[in-house]
């Protein structure tokens, strides 16, 4: 009881997810620098 179930309409899970495969080609074209961010989830840690 008191559990709030969230409603997402498929609109903004379309939008998430078009944004997701975006980020995964801009940096498959751009690799970001490994020194100043986190590894994102399924990424491996750069070796230095």
């Amino acid at each position: 009881m008191g559990e709030i179930v969230r409603l997402i309409p498929k609109s903004e899970l379309e939008r998430a997810r078009l944004i997701a495969e975006a980020r995964a080609i801009y940096d498959s074209i751009f690799p970001p620098a490994t020194s100043d961010r986190v590894p994102q989830d399924g990424e491996e840690r750069g070796k230095s």
